[in-house]
């Protein structure tokens, strides 16, 4: 699997310090209006039977899966980004593009206007592969629409077709 590059890229629209909603959050460092740049999530890039036969244990983790199932480990050679805490209202989002040499990058970018100082979130939109409920991923966001996990929102069941003839009553 290929590993990341030597130097990790710089991101000085982001600042890292402590967050009152977990750990390490990453800040803005100037005012950044809507889709602003922060910055690309690197780290070392693991392939699905990699993370399969890895063992977490629950460690903390800067893991980032994908669309191509690729994993990257922000732990390992990343950057500021890896610091975007979550929330269920972000100001930030992560988008999938191609870079130069054809290879999957996902950078961050925000969606709205930011302030100088504003702490930087994304939804993680987690999913818990194993069944674990939803109290075992607690969100501690404070925003009024959290949903008090940070599971991907449940989306609301389609609405069965059924097909038949209805007999006169």
């Amino acid at each position: 699997m290929a590993k990341s590059s030597k130097h990790s890229s710089p991101t000085p629209s982001v600042r890292v310090a402590p967050s009152a909603v977990h750990g390490l959050g990453a800040f803005a460092t100037q005012p950044l209006p809507a889709f602003a740049l922060l910055g690309l999530y690197e780290g070392r890039r693991y392939s699905p039977e990699e993370v399969a036969a890895k063992v977490w244990d629950r460690q903390l983790t800067y893991l980032f899966t994908l669309s191509n199932q690729e994993t990257i480990d922000g732990a390992k050679g990343g950057n500021a980004t890896r610091h975007l805490n979550h929330a269920c209202d972000p100001n930030c989002e992560a988008v999938e593009e191609y870079d130069d040499a054809g290879r999957l990058a996902l950078k961050f970018q925000t969606l709205v206007a930011v302030d100088a100082g504003d702490e930087l979130f994304i939804d993680y939109c987690l999913t818990a592969d194993d069944g674990s409920p939803p109290s075992d991923y607690p969100c501690h966001c404070g925003s009024p629409d959290c949903r008090g996990t940070m599971l991907a929102p449940v989306e609301p069941a389609a609405p069965q077709l059924t097909t038949g003839i209805l007999a006169p009553a």
